[in-house]
């Protein structure tokens, strides 16, 4: 019985020392004395876990076991040495150092003590009959003991008062440790054998002391150690010893079943295994598992919860690497930060507003956000990281800011981190709750403000290698139009002597009406095409229009088309400012478009009506539609369409005049059901005179 209460005795004070070790080891500030500790504890795990298995197995007393003490004493001789300082100016020369006397004493002595253990290994006695090596053990450790006393009521006496709190814990400990040996081995002496008892409790009086080292630790940086363990290392080793406790534990479960299954013994413990090892497989599999047990270890081992080397190499990483659009990694970089699963990005867009351009793993939204609106001016001004969690438990710390409806409706939204680029706001990122609950204190935020201004770049830079690609588009397009203007001209003036020569010619009226059909439709043609290159960029003045005369005039025109548009007028007298020949231009094109769209047999409907203060106009038809992809990344591009001889410049011309007169166009489209384009304009005020209206 005595003997399994010294082997947990040992194996405690073992475990809690290789415990202490690990903790010093995985701190990040570096000194020399936080090395000796680390050395020191690990001396005494060995040491402990060798006299539990002297205990535990009945070995005799080893030269081993002799050779770890000294090794343990010595090395936490050592430290409280260095912490006193083992060296001392000579007088008159404040530059010349030298080593105290007592230091060399007290090494010369040590030296001795491990030279006689190493030769006194034949000289073995049993554990606990009989007397113990005598120049090994008892007087070694008494006179080892009353080294450590003394080494320590010097550390204590020689530390400034104000100091002392953060020693007085390691003192009590060591010096306890030390006091307890010499009780032991002066007891040896005195009564010719080790009391068994006091041998037994040794383990755990060192046990006790481990949590007083820690405190000291605690609150003196310097001795914390420099070596950092990877926390890659230690996930994977963590979840490898996991893993090897759990088959354990699963392993003796099913040796139970096996053996108290009678008959179906074999049948429940395969059964049972097979059960075990899928839910392993499961778990380590899991998302929420992982991510659980990386906060875990960031939290509890590290002194920052972030390897910021790391996280910087994997953030930089996710925003350079090809493949999905910038826009889409950006989300993910920043998610990757907080183990967050998903979110959306805002971008400030035209009129004024910050439009959701990116979703990646998130419910889609289309609200948009104006730019100065109060929850944009906050984020612009603060550059806070908003903790919507906070905000709800909390609200008084966000006094100034007021959070859009839209905001609350998005399921799980976590974090609004703002995108700033000199001082102005670029747009914002919304981050979803993460699998693995997170305190987002400084630190966090800290990194989440500085990958959002990382993040800005990337996307400035990726709008402005877009707007000089466009650029470089129209000026290629301008100077090939200059070219193609100049040939139609040429067209133009000879197709029209042609006709004017042609109709002298009367004495074959067959021809010459077929002449005069085909010149009339080619010439047709080319003024179409002279109109749309020649009138780009027409900065004539605006006046007030009526929509309703204005479409009703559009609709007449294009009724020779199939199918034929449809006009329905909900509100009559919406004035609108614009320049006619422009607008009139983008309505027609839209019209076009729906008309080109749609089969004979579909239909092309033209709504007009109001809402508050904004005239709207819808042009819906029921053709083939567009994709949500082609939307959002193609349809509002120059030089791109969905019509073979299609130049892709009429949508993106039409956008930017009605964003240009104050409004903004919408689309919603649906594959083979149709479109619907949305204009939304500023209606003038109503006091307009009709002798105005053109």
């Amino acid at each position: 019985m005595l003997t399994n209460i010294a082997t947990i005795s040992y194996a405690i004070a073992a475990i809690a020392y290789l415990f202490l070790s690990i903790l010093l080891l995985t701190s990040w500030r570096g000194r020399l004395y936080g090395m000796m500790l680390t050395v020191a504890c690990l001396f005494s795990a060995l040491w402990a876990t060798a006299l539990a298995c002297q205990a535990a197995w009945g070995y005799p007393t080893s030269y081993f076991t002799n050779i770890l003490e000294i090794l343990r004493n010595a090395s936490w001789s050592a430290f409280l040495i260095l912490v006193l300082g083992p060296f001392q100016y000579e007088a008159n020369n404040t530059s010349h150092l030298k080593t105290r006397s007592s230091v060399v004493i007290i090494a010369l002595f040590y030296l001795v003590f491990f030279i006689i253990a190493l030769f006194s290994y034949k000289a073995t006695y049993p554990l606990f009959d009989g007397a113990i090596t005598f120049l090994g053990s008892s007087i070694g450790g008494v006179v080892m003991a009353i080294i450590g006393v003394i080494l320590i009521e010097q550390f204590y006496r020689n530390t400034p008062i104000e100091n002392r709190w953060g020693i007085k814990f390691i003192c009590l400990g060591i010096g306890g440790v030390f006091i307890y040996d010499f009780y032991l081995y002066s007891d040896a002496l005195l009564f010719r054998s080790v009391n068994v008892d006091i041998w037994a409790a040794r383990g755990g009086i060192n046990a006790l002391i481990v949590p007083l080292i820690a405190i000291s630790a605690a609150r003196n940086p310097r001795w914390a150690v420099g070596i950092a363990v990877s926390r890659h290392i230690l996930f994977y080793s963590t979840a490898l010893f996991g893993t090897a406790i759990y088959l354990l534990v699963m392993a003796v479960a099913g040796y139970y079943l096996r053996f108290s299954g009678g008959s179906w013994g074999t049948v429940l413990q395969m059964t049972f295994l097979f059960g075990a090892v899928i839910l392993l497989i499961g778990i380590l599999f899991s998302g929420t598992i992982r991510s659980w047990l990386k906060v875990f270890i960031s939290k509890h081992f590290f002194s920052y919860e972030y390897d910021y080397r790391e996280e910087w190499l994997r953030f930089t990483r996710t925003l350079s690497e090809g493949g999905h659009d910038l826009r889409e990694r950006v989300i993910e970089a920043l998610a990757q930060l907080v183990e967050s699963p998903g979110g959306g990005l805002w971008l400030n867009r035209e009129a004024d507003n910050f439009e959701l351009t990116t979703h990646w793993n998130i419910a889609v939204t289309n609200q948009s956000e104006a730019v100065n609106s109060p929850f944009c001016q906050f984020l612009e001004n603060k550059e806070w990281v908003v903790d919507l969690l906070e905000y709800n438990a909390n609200p008084e710390k966000y006094a100034a800011i007021i959070l859009p409806q839209w905001l609350h409706d998005i399921p799980r939204a976590w974090l609004v981190i703002p995108l700033i680029l000199h001082r102005k706001m670029l747009g914002f990122v919304i981050l979803l709750e993460p699998r693995s609950r997170i305190k987002v204190n400084w630190e966090v935020t800290d990194l989440l403000k500085v990958a959002g201004n990382q993040a800005a770049s990337y996307l400035a830079q990726d709008e402005a290698t877009r707007a000089l690609l466009v650029a470089r588009q129209f000026e290629s397009f301008n100077r090939m139009s200059t070219f193609v203007v100049h040939d139609l001209k040429n067209l133009i003036f000879q197709l029209s002597l042609l006709l004017s020569n042609a109709e002298k010619h009367k004495d074959n009226p067959e021809f010459q009406n077929d002449m005069i059909q085909t010149v009339n439709l080619s010439i047709n043609k080319m003024k179409r095409l002279l109109e749309k290159l020649s009138n780009v960029g027409s900065t004539e003045e605006s006046t007030p229009l009526l929509l309703d005369q204005l479409l009703l005039g559009i609709v007449e025109n294009k009724s020779v088309f199939e199918p034929r548009p449809v006009l329905e007028v909900y509100d009559h007298h919406l004035i609108v400012s614009a320049n006619r020949s422009r607008f009139e231009r983008v309505l027609g094109h839209l019209i076009q478009n729906a008309i080109e769209a749609t089969p004979k047999s579909g239909q092309v409907r033209i709504r007009l009506m109001k809402q508050n203060k904004h005239a709207i106009v819808e042009i819906q038809d029921t053709g083939h539609g567009m994709s949500e992809e082609f939307i959002s990344d193609r349809l509002f591009r120059p030089f791109e369409s969905t019509k073979s001889a299609g130049m892709g410049i009429g949508v993106f011309e039409s956008r930017e005049y009605v964003n240009e007169i104050g409004g903004r166009l919408e689309v919603t489209s649906t594959e083979s059901i149709g479109t619907v384009f949305r204009l939304v304009l500023q209606l003038q005020q109503q006091d307009c005179t009709m002798n105005t209206v053109t």
